[in-house]
């Protein structure tokens, strides 16, 4: 990773006494080009429960969810969690809009969606039918065209990698399109994969003041590491006992 991160001193704020400038503030990138992954836990470390991140989402982590789908050019999501979560046409709230042309951008991000397979993708569902900008799927290569071809009705697709979404070509085209803040919202494969590819800048993990118990999987999951990937906490926002972290990845070049 080849950018510089300046030190900073760790700082712990009630979310409630921010205003929402400094919200924003709070999660500035530090380069054009950077990649941050928003999830949720219990404080035993399940990434869902009864299969759903949801549950472990509340009202008080929602302000920092919604500012960061603010800050981003393109909102990335597996297929899986698209599915399982019920995403709809990625859409924000006046304010956000307003924000962004306030700063320059589009009123919305871009919606991509990454599958191995399009099983669990309908093409006529409202996240690609009712976009307010057309989304993206990614796909490997070798998909079948029979399976992809009525995806390219309503998005456009970046096919990349063998049996599996190459994850850095496809971050790769995403900047070509101009998309150079990604915001991924999981799911765990999806995480794990750019952990293993070394992608991933940031991680916004929101701990819940729950215990899941046994058998949740955890935010990160697939594909092994070949290595840990040292972070630098940057800050921590309480809301509601729910603790807000805000990671970087550490930078050699210091």
């Amino acid at each position: 990773m080849g950018y510089l991160l300046a030190v900073a001193e760790v700082r712990y704020r009630k979310l409630d006494a921010l205003t929402d400038d400094e919200v924003y503030a709070a999660y500035e990138p530090p380069a054009d080009d950077w990649l941050r992954v928003n999830f949720v836990s219990s404080a035993d470390g399940a990434a869902t429960l009864e299969g759903l991140s949801g549950p472990l989402s509340g009202e008080e982590d929602k302000r920092v969810f919604k500012v960061l789908r603010a800050r981003c050019d393109v909102l990335l999501a597996g297929s899986g969690t698209v599915a399982a979560e019920g995403y709809g046409p990625l859409v924000l709230s006046p304010d956000r809009m307003a924000w962004r042309r306030a700063h320059g951008l589009p009123e919305v991000p871009v919606m991509a969606v990454a599958s191995r397979t399009l099983a669990d993708l309908d093409p006529a569902a409202g996240i690609f039918t009712e976009a307010p900008r057309r989304a993206i799927v990614i796909v490997p290569t070798d998909l079948p065209e029979a399976q992809v071809a009525p995806f390219r009705e309503v998005a456009d697709v970046i096919a990349t990698g063998t049996g599996a979404v190459d994850y850095a070509a496809a971050v790769d085209a995403l900047r070509e399109r101009g998309l150079r803040q990604i915001l991924c919202e999981g799911g765990p494969r999806v995480f794990g994969d750019l952990i293993a590819a070394d992608l991933a800048d940031e991680l916004d993990l929101t701990l819940s003041p729950l215990l899941a118990g046994a058998g949740s999987i955890r935010i990160a999951e697939g594909t092994a590491s070949d290595a840990a990937r040292p972070l630098e906490l940057r800050h921590v926002l309480e809301a509601g006992g729910n603790l807000i972290l805000r990671y970087l990845r550490d930078s050699t070049d210091e």
